[in-house]
């Protein structure tokens, strides 16, 4: 081996030697980077859910809009959300738009999730007729869950992520459902339809999360498939023929948007009341059970204190404060008088409510409410416009396809609630508005143009939905819309009783609001 000079041994100082240390404080930087990888992957907070859901900062609910079928961990939507999914599988690009049904599919009350389950098997109904039983109409109807969260908290994260939603693939063109009259929903659709997203509100019934009070407009593309608390109250009146000197009101205190508007709208059936109003104060959250099950008890101490000639209790509150009230009066001293408790549609979330006391109804309490749809409205008591059994068949077909492939399984459904019909109904005008926006040569509407049709809803070009007729007034509020009178039974479930008509009787044949 020949030996080396000293400019060599000189290179290798001056070059290797440094190369060899730079070298090994890249391996020792890798290994501590890798360590440090390592304990950062075991540590990290994975806050996703699924594709377009995650839990915020401080939660473990799982929010915003679900672009593939999830369910949000509730095993009861599960296989509605397969069928959705199934569904919007088999479109193709460029053929459909997206609907998204926003409801707060995390809420941890039973009994609100049965019905969040309906509203979606009837907006799943409603998609599937859409895009099979149309005749070619087009765009075809993609479904998607937005989830705000239980209470609504997380509104507008995923009110941004629906507005991402309006261009690009997604082609997002109305938000469907929204679930009961609460603060953030109203604050929910207000940014929604500020940032030029069509609403179509299923169950909301709110005076003020409407437009047209006062001759304003505060939700321009606005939608309603329900009455509001005022139109309730005027048809429950025409039938019950309220007497102020035989009537107490019972109200939450300070109330949310559904339960202040019903309190002042059976504060003006009853004016000039021998009683006064009787408040009540619930949790915020009035899914809760708080301590208001105490104040009830002493209410019942004054109800049984008023004359004898009063005998019905207008109940303004929502349905967990409803059943706490029924429970209590199923106590009360004088059982041997009658009374009757009206109030407005939240009571038909006890339809299946199992720790509602049935017994208290068999002592002289009878608890009726305006329901927004029931399955008997139209076969027992048709009326001659306003509906027709022939429309809610329409959907009783398809809810009997949907019990087997390839519709289905789409879960127990139930439809004396009302929120399965509700659902299908409110899915049904927003398809009918995408339509009608689509311009003559062309397959997709413009994002504003859909909420532009509400006002020519009617007439000829109503929705014949199976809840009744929905003939929309230039506000977006259906007008003279059925509403189905109910009562809850001892034995379980509800008694459909008649239908009674905002003004009074159902609308002309031709459905054009007046001026």
């Amino acid at each position: 081996m020949a030996r080396r000079g000293v400019g060599t041994w000189l290179r290798e100082d001056v070059w290797e030697i440094p190369l060899r240390r730079y070298l090994g404080l890249l391996v020792v930087a890798a290994v501590v980077a890798g360590a440090v990888f390592a304990v950062r992957s075991l540590t990290h907070d994975d806050r996703g859910c699924a594709a377009g859901v995650s839990r915020p900062a401080g939660t473990d609910e799982c929010v915003g809009v679900a672009s593939g079928p999830y369910d949000f961990r509730q095993p009861l939507l599960r296989d509605v959300v397969e069928a959705i999914g199934r569904e919007n599988d088999r479109l193709k690009p460029g053929g459909y738009v997206t609907v998204a049904m926003m409801l707060p599919y995390t809420s941890g009350s039973p009994t609100n999730l049965n019905d969040i389950r309906h509203q979606l098997q009837g907006a799943y109904l409603a998609q599937y007729q859409a895009n099979h039983d149309a005749n070619g109409q087009r765009p075809q109807i993609r479904l998607v869950l937005a989830n705000p969260g239980a209470t609504g908290a997380h509104w507008r994260p995923t009110v941004t992520q629906l507005a991402a939603m309006t261009t690009g693939p997604d082609r997002l063109r109305a938000v469907v459902g929204i679930g009961q009259s609460t603060d953030p929903n109203k604050q929910a659709v207000r940014e929604l339809t500020r940032q030029g997203i069509p609403v179509v509100g299923s169950s909301i019934t709110a005076d003020d999360l409407a437009n047209g009070q006062r001759g304003r407009d505060p939700f321009p593309g606005l939608a309603r498939v329900a009455p509001t608390n005022t139109d309730e109250a005027r048809a429950l009146a025409s039938f019950a023929k309220v007497s102020a000197g035989k009537a107490l009101l019972v109200y939450d205190k300070p109330g949310d948007p559904y339960t202040r508007t019903l309190r002042h709208s059976f504060a003006a059936l009853i004016k000039g009341s021998p009683y006064e109003p009787q408040p009540f104060t619930p949790p915020a959250d009035r899914s809760e059970e708080g301590t208001t099950a105490n104040t009830f008890r002493q209410i019942t101490h004054l109800v049984c204190d008023t004359s004898r000639e009063t005998d019905t209790i207008l109940f303004a509150g929502r349905h967990t404060q409803l059943r706490q009230f029924i429970n209590a009066l199923g106590g009360r001293g004088c059982q041997d008088r009658k009374f009757t408790v009206l109030t407005g549609d939240e009571a038909s979330y006890l339809t299946h409510e199992k720790e509602l006391d049935r017994g208290a109804l068999r002592h002289n309490l009878s608890v009726r409410y305006t329901s927004l749809a029931h399955p008997d409205a139209w076969t027992k008591d048709p009326a001659r416009t306003g509906g027709s059994a022939a429309d809610f068949t329409a959907l009783r077909d398809l809810l009997t396809a949907a019990a087997r492939e390839p519709m289905g399984p789409i879960g127990s459904t139930a439809l004396d609630d009302g929120q399965l019909i509700i659902g299908y109904d409110a899915l049904r005008l927003a398809v009918h508005g995408i339509r009608e926006a689509v311009p003559a040569g062309r397959t997709v509407p413009t994002l504003a143009d859909v909420g532009l049709q509400w006002p020519q809803v009617k007439g000829s070009l109503r929705v014949a939905g199976a809840s009744g007729w929905i003939c929309l007034d230039v506000h977006g509020n259906p007008y003279d819309k059925a509403v189905p009178v109910v009562e809850l039974t001892p034995e379980g479930g509800s008694r459909f009783v008649r239908i009674a008509w905002p003004e009074g009787k159902p609308p002309a044949k031709e459905c054009l609001p007046p001026s």
